[in-house]
């Protein structure tokens, strides 16, 4: 199949299919006139990176992920770990996104909003 009908069915813009290809993701066969032809194979490793990426894996997550999927031998406490990680990550972005929550509901709070030129918002944001 061709990068558009892959896109179609991956779900993922032809863009990106190109990008994973750029970097070595995927490595799709081509066909005699240079075009990209993509094995049933290419669209499942596609779709695979699709999820993965959804679920914010970085790029070299996916690489390793993907890699450890190809490898029958893998050990399931690597990809347990692989997770792991990514999902303390998140849980640290998510404290981080709270603590900023709190701090600018608390100035919200504090700011009267009115024709006043005294802010507590510009005040906190200046250090004050």
């Amino acid at each position: 199949m061709n990068i558009g009908d892959a896109a179609a069915r991956s779900g993922l813009p032809a863009k990106t299919i190109r990008y994973y290809e750029d970097i070595g993701l995927v490595t799709p066969r081509r066909s005699s006139n240079g075009y990209r032809a993509f094995a049933d194979s290419d669209l499942h490793k596609l779709a695979f990176l699709g999820r993965a990426r959804a679920l914010g894996f970085s790029i070299g997550d996916c690489r390793a992920l993907l890699a450890l999927y190809e490898d029958d031998s893998r050990a399931s406490a690597e990809v347990k770990l692989l997770a792991q990680e990514h999902l303390a990550r998140i849980e640290a972005k998510i404290a981080d996104l709270r603590a900023m929550q709190e701090t600018l509901t608390e100035l919200v709070v504090c700011c009267a909003g009115d024709d006043r030129p005294d802010c507590p918002i510009l005040r906190g944001l200046s250090g004050g």
